[in-house]
Order: C-alpha cells, then sequence, then structure tokens
C-alpha cells in the first residue's frame, strides 16, 4: 500500500519560496480580519483540497447529495472549470456543457432536482440562491472545491487528500503540487484520505494519521472508489450496459481526459489483458482532430472491442456531433461511487454530515439572507 512520495520539480523550489509567500500573506489577511470573510445562515460545505489535480471531489460532492437529498433542497456551487462563459450560470439538464463545465453537468444530470450554479464568485452565488423565491430556496449548499475560496466562510469544511500524493510529503508549486502549505489543513473539519486500496493495513492508517498529525477537533476518514457497470454513452445508439469482469477478453481503449488517470488505468489492467490508452489534459473539450485521433486508435484495434471513459469525459462527449455511428455503439462510461473502508466511518461520517445541517438550521443566529 506505501506509495512514493510526490514528484519533487527541485529546480523551481526558488519559485515555490516566492509563490508561498504570496499564499502566506494572502492567508494572514484572512486569518486577522483584514479580507473579510461572510458567513451564511445556511448550512454551507466546502469539499476542496489542498493540491492541484484529481482528489474526487465530484464522486464525494455525490455521496454528500445522495445521503441529504431525501430530507433537504441542495444546491452546489462551482466555478465551472474552464467553461467558455464567465457570467453565473444556472446549470439546467439542457445546458451546453461548454458554458457550465463537465463536472456541473455530470452532478445536474445525476441528481436533476439539485440546484447547480456556475459562478466564479462563490458568495454572488450564494447571495444569488438566497434570493430566490422561499419555495425555491435551497436548505444546504455545497461548495465544490472551495477550501481556498475564503470570502465565504463554511460551516463546515471537508479537506481530501489523495492516498497516491500525501500532503505532508509535497511542496507548494510550481516544484509541488500544493495550493497552499500542509499546515493549512488546521482549516478542515474533517479530512477525508481518498483513493485507498482495499489492501491498506493498519499500519497504513497509522502512518497517514501520523503523518497528517490532525487536531482533536478534526475527523479522519479513508475512502475508496467503487465501479459499476459500464454505462453506454449514446444510449440511443447502443442501450446495453457491460460488467468489468465481461470485458477480459475484449480489446480496451481507454480514453480520458482527467487529472489522474492512474487508478482507472490500473483498474482496467485488471479486468482485461488488452488494455491501449490515450489520454488528454484534465477537463478537456474534445475537438474533431481529437474525435479522428480516438476512432483511427479504435479502428487500429482486433475486433471485439469497446472505448472506455470516465464519466466527467462522456458529459462533454455527448454534445459532439461528428461522432462515427461506429464509435457510439461502441463507447462507454464508468461510473463510480465512493465508499469508506469501514462500516464504522460511513457510520459516523453521515451522523456527522446529517446532524451538522441540522444543527446548523435549528441554531443559527445569522441574519437571514
Amino acid at each position: 500500500m506505501l506509495k512514493p512520495p510526490p514528484k519533487i520539480r527541485s529546480g523551481l523550489k526558488p519559485l515555490s519560496w516566492i509563490y508561498g509567500l504570496g499564499v502566506g500573506l494572502r492567508n494572514v489577511l484572512f486569518d486577522n480580519g483584514v479580507l473579510k470573510q461572510k458567513e451564511y445562515a445556511i448550512p454551507i460545505i466546502s469539499v476542496g483540497n489542498l493540491t492541484v489535480g484529481g482528489t474526487g471531489k465530484t464522486p464525494h460532492i455525490e455521496y454528500i447529495i445522495r445521503l441529504l437529498s431525501n430530507k433537504y433542497k441542495i444546491a452546489v456551487v462551482s466555478r465551472g472549470y474552464k467553461r467558455k462563459s464567465n457570467s453565473l450560470q444556472v446549470v439546467k439538464t439542457i445546458s451546453d456543457v461548454n458554458r457550465v463545465g463537465d463536472e456541473p453537468m455530470q452532478i445536474k444530470l445525476k441528481y436533476p432536482k439539485t440546484i447547480v450554479i456556475v459562478d466564479k464568485d462563490r458568495r454572488n452565488a450564494i447571495e444569488y440562491l438566497l434570493k430566490q423565491p422561499k419555495q425555491e430556496r435551497p436548505d444546504v449548499i455545497l461548495l465544490d472545491d472551495g477550501y481556498q475560496h475564503r470570502y465565504v466562510k463554511p460551516s463546515l469544511s471537508i479537506l481530501l487528500m489523495d492516498s497516491n500524493r500525501p500532503i505532508y510529503e509535497d511542496m507548494l508549486l510550481p516544484a509541488g503540487n500544493l495550493r497552499e502549505p500542509s499546515h493549512r489543513k488546521d482549516r478542515a473539519n474533517v479530512v477525508i484520505v481518498t483513493k485507498c486500496g482495499n489492501n491498506m493495513q493498519p499500519i497504513d492508517f497509522r502512518i497517514f494519521a501520523n503523518g497528517l498529525d490532525l487536531f482533536p477537533f478534526q475527523s479522519l476518514y479513508f475512502t475508496n472508489f467503487v465501479y459499476h457497470r459500464l454505462q453506454p454513452v449514446f444510449p440511443s445508439s447502443n442501450n446495453k450496459t457491460i460488467s468489468l469482469d465481461d470485458i477480459r477478453k475484449k480489446h480496451v481503449l481507454l480514453v480520458a481526459g482527467i487529472a489522474s488517470t492512474k487508478p482507472l488505468e490500473d483498474k482496467l489492467s485488471m479486468k482485461t489483458y488488452n488494455l491501449s490508452t490515450l489520454f488528454f489534459p484534465d477537463h478537456h473539450f474534445y475537438n474533431k482532430q481529437d474525435i479522428n485521433t480516438i476512432q483511427k486508435e479504435f479502428a487500429a484495434l482486433p475486433e471485439d472491442k469497446i472505448v472506455i471513459t470516465t464519466e466527467k469525459d462522456a458529459v462533454r462527449l455527448q454534445s459532439l456531433h461528428y461522432i462515427s455511428d461506429d464509435l457510439k455503439e461502441n463507447l462507454f462510461y464508468l461510473p463510480i461511487k465512493v465508499s469508506f473502508l469501514k462500516d464504522i466511518e460511513t457510520e459516523t461520517f453521515n451522523e456527522k454530515i446529517i446532524n451538522h445541517v441540522r444543527n446548523y438550521q435549528t441554531n443559527s443566529r445569522l441574519p437571514k439572507g
């Protein structure tokens, strides 16, 4: 289970020191009230990280949506990373993914009753939501990638850390992958170590706990991804689903534009003898040339073949009109869900979130709106 330390680009350490001065000054200004945080009379749960790259924010947000949506009206506020628009956007199931971003669109398509707003100014998005008629206002707001957005003070802050890239072994950008120094984990109420292996031993849990060295008020959890049946990206062309156990003899082309491809590549490598890969930058919006490349790679594979991609990529691909019928019929995405490694952690995390929302609504003395 033990992983090599995150890659450090030693030649860039001087730039990291300069970057650290800027980040440190900004945090000091917030810590001392020079830059103002705003608190709201509604539970706002922030899900974020200290590193660049994927730690599994969207699957964890979706977990909380499933947990709370039976009792509460949920809103998700996101900046809509790499979207091709600047203003506030209310995401609808028919929205243009280019204008709202792939992850907000993914959430809206999976959970249509969830309100999804994209805006670079999270405070503006929250205040937009609170100005809506009472029957349309959310009960809970989930702040996507909100750890560094300190102008909003969340009622509960969840910090994610990829088990493959421990923050306590990393460095600030650009030498490492940290957006802030690792000690800034102290703002989190909950820390979740994500993408853990199922073979973690007691010593592995202790290593992470000792490395993080959390305060008593902070809770530590461990999660991994559960992979479900492959779903067709274009159901109108092929409505069949496929079990991962049924792809062993197939020739598989994995196409992905995500920050961290290794967990998915490792998973599929255990399921098929014949895996090829074609990777693009994170949140990449595919163009005709990209599709031509994918189709060429797919055509070169022997028969009994499929293309597998991620949920996030599927949302981007579904909006394209120049994908061949053959590719559409053989293009699948792999759904993932978050699972806690220990049953007791599932229970305690769920209770913490539900109790927080219930108690915050009951005890809040902040002015409404």
